[in-house]
């Protein structure tokens, strides 16, 4: 029976939503509202713990278990695509009581969400958030189609305080990108063939100048090599973490 015992209390240790956090790099965001604990999933996805409450976006069940998590108090969805939009992960983090911001596309498939057009601002809990366009110049299908049509999927412009922070979701160098003003961390993509190529990335980061980039979804793409871009532009630290 003793052995039972600690072998059932392995068990709870193992599923404890703070050690399941462990295996993730974190960053700590200081802000003039309080400091925001981000939490690098990796991909397109992101946790932001910030006064108490809990942002998931664009949570992707294949790369953690969601239910080991923290539940969220709100869920940001770029758009639709099922390494963004995954019902599963979705379904893990929310409760009755979570607020989730998605497009209108997503919400074909989820209810109860605030959908969020591109060039929106909303005040959701006390966080202003502004829908970026997000969508692909160059990058197309075989068919010729984009992979990301104008107008279907959202960037996010977080404030908390004085501190604004940028979610791109799936997009290349858009003209609404480069104008973007006063942007203290962005969050680029960087997965060929689908979204920015690190000199895409590069160019964008010079136009609206943030004072952290953090390259994320990147698959295989070098990030050394954005690195190399960026080394004469020393206002944009440029930070590597995992998020393949």
């Amino acid at each position: 029976m003793k052995f039972n015992f600690i072998m059932v209390g392995l068990v709870a240790l193992c599923l404890h939503p703070v050690l399941a956090e462990e295996r993730f790099e974190k960053d700590v965001i200081v802000t003039s509202a309080g400091d925001i604990d981000v939490t690098f999933i990796g991909h397109g996805s992101i946790m932001l713990t910030h006064a108490g409450r809990t942002i998931h976006i664009d949570p992707y069940s294949r790369l953690a278990d969601y239910e080991s998590l923290p539940k969220a108090d709100m869920v940001l969805i770029t758009h639709h695509h099922g390494d963004h939009l995954d019902l599963k992960a979705l379904e893990a983090v929310r409760t009755t009581e979570t607020i989730v911001v998605l497009t209108k596309k997503c919400a074909e498939k989820v209810d109860g969400g605030i959908v969020m057009k591109n060039g929106d601002v909303k005040t959701i809990e006390k966080i202003e958030i502004k829908a970026v366009p997000a969508y692909n110049l160059v990058h197309k299908r075989r068919d010729g189609e984009f992979y990301h049509p104008k107008g279907e999927g959202n960037g996010y412009v977080l404030t908390f305080g004085d501190a604004r922070l940028y979610f791109a979701g799936d997009t290349e160098n858009t003209p609404e990108m480069k104008a973007l003003e006063n942007i203290d961390y962005a969050f680029l993509p960087m997965n060929l063939p689908y979204t920015m190529t690190p000199e895409m990335v590069a160019d964008a980061a010079v136009a609206f100048k943030p004072k952290v980039l953090y390259p994320y979804h990147y698959g295989e793409t070098d990030t050394s090599a954005l690195v190399e871009l960026l080394k004469d532009n020393p206002d944009i630290e440029v930070r590597i973490r995992n998020m393949k």
